[in-house]
């Protein structure tokens, strides 16, 4: 049986409170338990909670912008997490003040588990929980921005299910599960910031922590949404080379793609490396439209990782010839 226990009576937690003895006596805790913290108090004993201007605080724990709408920004932060307005909170602390995410929750949550498991106290995991909304879902739920002492992944990839099917990408987010079921007994007005996740055989021996919630944050080069659909059509347009646009598509799915958008064009895949697009002729198409078409190609190439090349030659046959090659090597 899996339950959940809220930690209470904890009260309110400043600067440089001794975190760990705090909930180790607040809570009963016992060998395999899964300790859920909120970031909150966690970035309120280690100093993190600033006074001024929250668009200032924004900047400052801004990696990349992903999104804006309104007020509302989208951003990566500088642990790699998407999240909005960078994870700056507001509530449950004291009016006027801003409390910003731990610098590493990965370090804090290892540093709770040694301190708890200390004296031969019990060995629990330990997990840093933040609030996230999640694309193409309403609402929010709480996901680990820190781990210790636990697998955050648990891969299925080799396995079969019950029918004898290979399983390739099935690899649920154990660590996320948790902290989303224990905010079922914190929530956001209990004024219990922690929970006890008791029942489940994921807590790694002593000294074994794991490889912490940076595991779960997608590698920028494999996220497929790493800009907004607004942005991403400005920095097509733009061909800024900036971050977000993930890896170069294919040379098949660029050729595709031109092939769809540019009828008047003939493209060709040479390799993996190279795709060819030839233009109209001048005199069938007239300079203007020509340089139109040779404009959207440039747009469509970038838009898919791929950029004009620089030995492109002039004219081949038909018409003019554009070579791309990806972006990024």
């Amino acid at each position: 049986m899996i339950t959940c226990l809220p930690v209470a009576g904890l009260g309110e937690v400043a600067e440089g409170a001794d975190l760990a003895r705090l909930l180790a006596e607040a809570a009963e805790l016992r060998d395999g338990d899964v300790l859920v913290v909120t970031s909150k108090i966690v970035s309120k004993a280690e100093g993190r909670v600033v006074r001024g201007d929250k668009a200032e605080a924004l900047v400052a724990e801004t990696d990349r912008l992903v999104a804006r709408r309104g007020q509302t920004a989208i951003v990566r932060t500088h642990h790699g997490l998407v999240m909005a307005a960078a994870g700056i909170d507001a509530s449950n602390t004291e009016p006027g003040t801003l409390v910003l995410l731990p610098v590493d929750p990965d370090a804090s949550a290892r540093a709770l588990r040694e301190a708890i498991g200390a004296h031969a106290g019990p060995n629990v995991g330990v997990l840093v929980s933040d609030t996230s909304g999640r694309a193409w879902r309403n609402g929010q739920t709480d996901i680990a921005v820190g781990a210790a002492g636990l697998k955050v992944l648990d891969d299925h990839a080799g396995r079969d299910d019950g029918y004898g099917n290979l399983l390739a990408v099935t690899a649920p987010a154990v660590a996320d599960e948790i902290t989303a079921a224990a905010d079922l007994v914190t929530g956001k007005l209990s004024r219990s910031p922690a929970a006890v996740v008791r029942g489940l055989d994921v807590v790694l021996p002593r000294g074994e922590h794991g490889p912490g919630a940076a595991a779960l944050v997608r590698a920028e080069e494999q996220d497929m949404f790493g800009l907004g659909s607004r942005e991403a059509v400005l920095h097509a347009l733009l061909r800024d080379e900036g971050r977000g646009f993930g890896q170069p598509a294919s040379a098949d799915d660029l050729a595709a793609a031109l092939e769809q958008v540019l009828p008047e064009a003939t493209v060709a895949a040479e390799d993996e490396r190279s795709v060819e697009v030839t233009l109209p002729a001048e005199a069938e198409a007239g300079p203007r439209r020509l340089g139109a078409v040779a404009e959207r190609a440039k747009t469509i190439g970038f838009a898919l990782g791929w950029r004009p090349s620089p030995d492109t030659a002039g004219v081949h046959g038909d018409g003019p010839v554009l070579r791309f090659v990806p972006v990024h090597p």
